[in-house]
C-alpha cells in the first residue's frame, strides 16, 4: 500500500495512545495524587500480572485463537500452591505454579488441536471447569499466601520491584521468540492463513498446541504474581480477568483475526487498562461502574480492531482498471491493444 493508503490504518493504530493521553490528562485534573511517583509506580506494579498473561494471550491471538480460561488458570494454580506447597521457597513454588498452568493449558490444547473443538467454545468450557475445580479444592474458602510468596512482591532489586524484573525478562524472551525465531514466524503465518501454512508444510498443529500450553503457564505465573500482591486468593480470584487481558492485547495492536500484533503492544495495553482502574479508585467512583468501564474499554478495543482490519482488507484488494469502450472494441476486432 502507498503511504497515503497507509494513513488511515496508522491513525487507527495510534488511537489507543490518544485514549491513554486523554485519560491521563483527565485523571490528572480529577485527582492530584494521580501523577504522584508512588502512584505511577503502583500502576506499573499492579499491571505486571496482566502484562505477563497478555504475553501468552498475544501468541494465542496471533494464530487467530482465543483463551477465555486464563482467569481460571490463575485461580487453580494459586489455590494448589497456597494450600499444598506453601512451605516451598519461591524458586520452587513459582516454576511449580507455571507447571500447573501448563497442564491446564495442555487441556485446552488437546481440545483445540486433537478434538478440533473451536477455541472459543473449548476455553469457555475449561473456564467453568477450572473455576469449579479451584472452588472444590479450596472448599470456597480463602487461601492465604505464605511469607515466602508475599516476599516475592515485596522484594526489590536495584530499587526496582522483583515483579517488574520478572516482567522485563519475560518480555525480552517473548520479543526474541516473536521476531527472531522460526516459531515466531509460524505464529504470523498461521494467523494470516492457516490453510496456506498447512500446505506450506509448517508445523501448524504442533505450534498451536505449544501456544496454548505457554498461555496456560503464563496465566499461572500472572496468578502467582497477583497472589503475592493480594496475599489471598478468594473465590473471586482471577474472575473475569480474561476480559481485561484480551482488552490489553487488542488495545496494544494485536488483531483478534490473527496474523498481526506484538507482545510489546500488550505491555502498553496492560498499563492502559490498569491506569483506568487506578483512576476509578482515586476519584472514588462507584464500584458498580468498574465493570461498565472495563466493558467499554473492551468494546473500543474490538471496534478499533474490526475497523482497522476492514480498512486494511479493502486497501489491499487488487484494483481492476476498466479500459475505455473504444479500446475494448479495438482489442476485440484486432486481438491487439492499440
Amino acid at each position: 500500500m502507498t503511504p497515503q493508503r497507509n494513513l488511515v490504518p496508522n491513525l487507527l493504530r495510534l488511537t489507543p495512545l490518544a485514549i491513554f493521553v486523554v485519560i491521563t490528562v483527565a485523571l490528572t485534573f480529577a485527582s492530584p495524587r494521580f501523577l504522584d511517583v508512588t502512584n505511577l509506580l503502583n500502576i506499573r506494579v499492579q499491571s505486571s500480572y496482566i502484562a505477563i498473561i497478555a504475553i501468552g494471550m498475544t501468541f494465542v491471538l496471533l494464530i487467530a485463537g482465543m483463551d477465555l480460561s486464563v482467569g481460571a488458570s490463575m485461580y487453580v494454580s494459586a489455590a494448589i500452591v497456597g494450600l499444598y506447597f506453601s512451605g516451598l521457597p519461591v524458586w520452587l513454588a513459582l516454576p511449580l505454579s507455571m507447571l500447573i498452568g501448563a497442564l491446564f493449558g495442555s487441556v485446552n490444547a488437546v481440545l483445540v488441536v486433537v478434538l478440533r473443538i473451536p477455541a472459543f467454545v473449548a476455553t469457555l468450557a475449561t473456564l467453568f471447569i477450572g473455576r469449579g475445580l479451584a472452588l472444590f479444592i479450596s472448599q470456597t474458602k480463602m487461601v492465604f499466601a505464605s511469607d515466602a510468596i508475599l516476599a516475592f512482591a515485596q522484594t526489590a532489586v536495584l530499587g526496582v520491584p522483583l515483579v517488574i524484573w520478572t516482567l522485563a525478562v519475560l518480555m525480552a524472551i517473548a520479543l526474541v521468540v516473536e521476531r527472531m525465531t522460526p516459531f515466531g514466524r509460524y505464529l504470523f503465518a498461521i494467523g494470516s492463513d492457516q490453510t496456506g501454512a498447512i500446505k506450506a508444510g509448517l508445523p501448524v498443529w504442533r505450534t498451536i498446541f505449544t501456544v496454548y500450553v505457554v498461555c496456560g503457564a503464563l496465566a499461572a505465573l500472572g496468578g502467582f504474581v497477583s497472589f503475592s500482591q493480594t496475599a489471598v486468593a478468594s473465590s473471586t480470584f482471577g474472575l473475569e480477568k480474561e476480559f481485561a487481558v484480551v482488552a490489553a492485547v487488542v488495545l496494544g495492536g494485536t488483531s483478534l483475526f490473527g496474523g498481526r500484533g506484538t507482545v510489546l503492544g500488550a505491555l502498553f495495553g496492560a498499563v492502559l487498562v490498569q491506569t483506568v482502574q487506578n483512576g476509578l479508585v482515586l476519584v472514588n467512583a462507584n464500584p458498580y461502574i468498574y465493570p461498565i468501564v472495563v466493558s467499554g474499554i473492551i468494546f473500543i478495543a474490538v471496534l478499533l480492531d474490526s475497523v482497522r482490519t476492514t480498512i486494511v482488507a479493502r486497501l489491499s484488494e487488487r484494483r481492476i482498471r476498466v479500459e475505455p469502450k473504444t479500446t475494448r472494441r479495438a482489442i476485440a476486432q484486432t486481438g491487439t491493444l492499440l
